[in-house]
């Protein structure tokens, strides 16, 4: 059950470059870090202050996103935050000399390579995912709208539609990946349009934008010499949403659904899976890791699924009940109830699960039940319920652990025990 670790940055590089909406010119360090998470350092200010990349210290999504602490900000963040979130890099200091982040050539490639090319070092303690367990929907008042589903890794499908014939509509489906990100998105650059120029630069914004570092579209077309990709647009805009989204400060694996993307609707999305969502191990939630972790095989196997997991403390199974079970030809014939006793089985399988992440070769291991206390049954349990089991760690003494567990259907206590257990050599 031992998921994904943290990990920071294996070295540390300088990036120069002009800001796009502050026009100055700043250098931006990446550099690793033991913890603390990602946090950017004004090392042009007195003190060297440093902001947190979190969605606490966001202060402004007007064409970037932005964040302050006090009265020091760092504009445009979401480039390199995406470029370090798909790379797998839960702790760094970027420094930066200027208010901004360099826009580079306005896509997020040159800070990916960069990130690629400094590799990580794994740290201690693992990794932290967040997902939903059932759709989560966001609106905001700018039209952008989200929904959030359960998946087993990050998926964007994003539609955008501007009145523009470059543009349009365009619509995409992503499989957020390292790989898939370096290839199909992190060379999409920023994009807008001259007509607005005037008024951008009137508010101190695009300041440093050129078509060197932007996509500028006229009435007659876009400016530039050409496209990266006949999606361009959109795939930026899928780029920022994952920028944003690693404000956040975990790992994300969820399917989202979104019709006209913006940083004030990506924040607002972050901050609602940050709320409601659950967290899990990225790779140990299956069938297929349960598979590696328990000796059990069918007909005896009871777990479906973990959704939650905390390291030596806490776990949450789900056992779904089928007609099909073979236990309900005898049990009973027209009237199907789940055995008490296999009731008591899948909460142990589950209990098992946690204990076995404790050690550290769960192949020459095996966890064998010594007692069950306090044992009570408290409604039926028949085709089509969903139990929900939470088992949480009471006392570990070497080989020897006391777990306390709950069965529930529908949120509703349907089983309950104290369970004594030893791991043993196989």
């Amino acid at each position: 059950m031992v998921g994904p670790k943290q990990r920071t940055l294996g070295g540390e590089r300088t990036i120069e470059g002009v800001g796009v909406h502050s026009g100055r010119h700043g250098a931006l360090t990446l550099k690793p870090a033991d913890a603390g998470g990602v946090r950017f350092r004004r090392v042009d200010v007195d003190g060297a202050p440093e902001i947190p990349a979190d969605l606490d210290h966001v202060v402004g999504t007007d064409l970037g996103t932005n964040l302050g602490s006090g009265n020091v900000t760092v504009l445009t963040v979401e480039h390199v935050m995406a470029a370090l979130a798909v790379g797998g890099i839960d702790h760094a200091v970027v420094e930066l000399s200027g208010p901004e982040v360099p826009i580079l050539d306005g896509s997020f490639q040159r800070y990916s390579e960069t990130v690629r090319e400094l590799g990580a070092v794994t740290l201690d303690g693992p990794r932290e995912i967040v997902s939903v367990r059932k759709a989560l929907t966001v609106a905001v008042d700018a039209g952008a709208s989200y929904v959030a589903t359960p998946a087993d890794n990050l998926r964007i499908s994003a539609t955008i539609d501007f009145e523009h014939e470059a543009i349009g509509r365009q619509f995409g489906t992503f499989e957020v990946t390292e790989e898939a990100f370096r290839d199909e998105i992190a060379p999409a650059r920023t994009f807008g349009f001259r007509r607005d120029a005037s008024a951008l630069r009137a508010r101190r914004l695009a300041l440093g934008a050129s078509l060197e570092n932007t996509i500028v579209l006229d009435d007659d077309g876009v400016m530039n010499d050409g496209l990266r990709f006949e999606d361009e647009f959109l795939r930026h805009k899928v780029g920022d949403l994952i920028g944003d989204l690693a404000l956040i400060g975990k790992g994300v694996r969820t399917h989202i659904v979104t019709d006209r993307p913006s940083h004030e609707g990506n924040i607002a999305l972050a901050r609602e899976l940050k709320k409601q969502a659950r967290q899990a191990p990225e790779d140990s939630v299956d069938i297929r890791r349960i598979l590696e972790f328990l000796p059990h095989r069918y007909p005896f196997l009871l777990v479906d699924r973990i959704i939650e997991f905390e390291p030596g403390e806490r776990i949450v199974g789900i056992k779904n009940v089928t007609i099909n079970e073979p236990f309900f030809q005898g049990h009973f014939p027209g009237h199907p109830v789940m055995p008490g006793v296999l009731i008591v089985e899948a909460m142990a399988q589950v209990g098992g699960l946690l204990l076995m992440d404790t050690v550290a070769d769960p192949e020459t291991k095996v966890v064998y039940f010594m007692s069950l206390d306090n044992v009570k049954w408290r409604k039926p349990v028949t085709p089509g319920d969903q139990l929900v089991f939470e088992v949480a760690m009471v006392r570990a003494r070497r080989n020897v652990c006391k777990i306390r567990g709950l069965g529930r259907v529908d949120g509703k206590v349907v089983a309950e025990a104290d369970l004594m257990a030893r791991i043993i050599d196989r």
